[in-house]
């Protein structure tokens, strides 16, 4: 005796998984832009976080970050033009973009300023308030970028 079956609605998942195939880079980097935003978020908080001392040169042992530097950090940091590969998107949250300011006379860039306060020089105690930004949002970000894509996965397969 055998057994006869019939499967209906295959056309309309088909349809679905290659509406949804079509428009996977989009959602990846959709969804990678909103956890990049939490990460962008949380630099600008660290960088509320920086112990400031009036400049001086460092004479004896190392100096603390003065206040035009930490003012040169916050608010600056970005992302970065999306890199898409294939069914790969990547980006860079950070200072790489942030320009230049003058202090003291001197122009200086606002990545390397990060960077010294960040990870410390001969002449400057360092602070790391990025890598610490970093470990404290990875999980906020990583939730975010599920959440986001969840939402439009729901939204596409509608």
């Amino acid at each position: 005796m055998g057994l006869t079956m019939k499967v209906q609605g295959m056309e309309e998942l088909s349809e679905k998984l290659n509406k949804l195939g079509n428009q996977a880079e989009g959602v990846a980097a959709r969804a990678l832009y909103k956890g990049a935003g939490v990460m962008a978020d949380a630099f600008s908080s660290a960088a509320g976080n920086i112990r400031t001392e009036k400049f001086h040169y460092s004479v004896f042992g190392k100096r603390m970050p003065s206040p035009e530097e930490k003012a040169a950090v916050s608010g600056k940091s970005g992302i970065a033009t999306f890199d898409k590969n294939g069914s790969e998107v990547n980006t860079v949250v950070g200072f790489g973009n942030a320009g230049y300011v003058t202090i003291g006379g001197k122009t200086k860039a606002v990545r390397a300023i990060a960077n010294a306060i960040n990870s410390g020089t001969s002449f400057m105690d360092k602070q790391p308030v990025f890598r610490q930004a970093i470990a404290s949002a990875k999980g906020a970000a990583g939730g975010a970028i599920v959440a986001r894509a969840e939402e439009l996965i729901e939204q596409i397969t509608k």
